[in-house]
């Protein structure tokens, strides 16, 4: 009798843990098998009020986002005492995009985050970076009335590489928060580049020159987002905004990651 009641308690309790693994969702008992990282620091996340946290509350204070005032072209962030609307690479140079956004200043904070991201497979920061573009872009983004998201590409052999192209996870995320159609395969690079951190901002619209294809007509698609995860001349959102048009886009427009310096 004793055995059958064990028998019957040990059926019960495997009952009772199916049903608390049901509600608690693979998505959360996976996070507490193998807890996320803070995408800028890399430790272990904590909770508050019951939820996990995104990012380390002293790690978010190290991230720079940007808001106004922002120049009204790229997108990146002006002196609170300026009393022009662009920034001054955009009073001197033709940008042939319609318009730009850049969620973070290119700081300390978020650099050690994108480099671990490109080059330490770190390819779960890509969900912060996605949530926190369309919550401090997304308002924006919708006056835009998007049609398309198109990552920047790599080079086919860099990417094989690298496992993965970082603007590609970015702009996945972005589009599943924004509910947005994003694809990867339209817009393509068809040339090796240089590195853009070794260049001056000649040699940057030089080495990306006829570097992208755009391997369908998108007449069809008439305002097009194209994402990255750094801007700093632009001659990079140049190329490929000017590809495009020549395939039919009406207007292109483009949101990165952080924005840094260099006219």
């Amino acid at each position: 009798m004793k055995q059958g009641k064990n028998k019957r308690n040990n059926t019960q309790n495997l009952k009772e843990y199916i049903q608390q693994l049901a509600q608690t969702g693979i998505k959360e008992l996976t996070d507490i098998v193998f807890p996320p990282a803070c995408p800028v620091c890399g430790g272990v996340l904590g909770f508050e009020k019951g939820r996990r946290t995104q990012i380390c509350p002293d790690c978010d204070n190290r991230l720079e986002y940007i808001g106004e005032p922002r120049c009204m072209k790229c997108g990146k962030p002006l002196k609170k005492t300026d009393t022009q609307q662009f920034c001054y690479d955009c009073t001197v140079k033709r940008h042939f995009y319609e318009r730009g956004v850049a969620v973070f200043a290119y700081t300390d904070g978020i650099k050690q985050s994108i480099y671990q991201f490109k080059y330490h497979d770190k390819r779960e920061y890509a969900a912060f970076y996605g949530r926190q573009a369309a919550r401090q872009c997304g308002a924006l983004i919708r006056k835009w009335d998007i049609n398309l998201v198109l990552p920047v590409p790599m080079y086919a052999a860099k990417q094989r590489k690298r496992g993965y192209n970082q603007a590609e996870l970015i702009a996945r995320e972005l589009s599943k928060n924004l509910n947005l159609i994003c694809a990867s395969e339209i817009l393509v690079r068809i040339r090796k580049t240089t590195p853009m951190k070794e260049l001056n901002d000649e040699e940057r619209r030089k080495n990306v020159e006829r570097a992208f294809l755009v391997k369908e007509n998108v007449v069809k698609y008439k305002k097009i987002l194209l994402v990255d995860d750094i801007y700093t001349t632009g001659a990079t959102i140049d190329s490929c905004a000017k590809v495009l048009y020549e395939k039919g886009a009406q207007k292109v427009y483009f949101l990165c990651l952080c924005a840094g310096k260099g006219f």
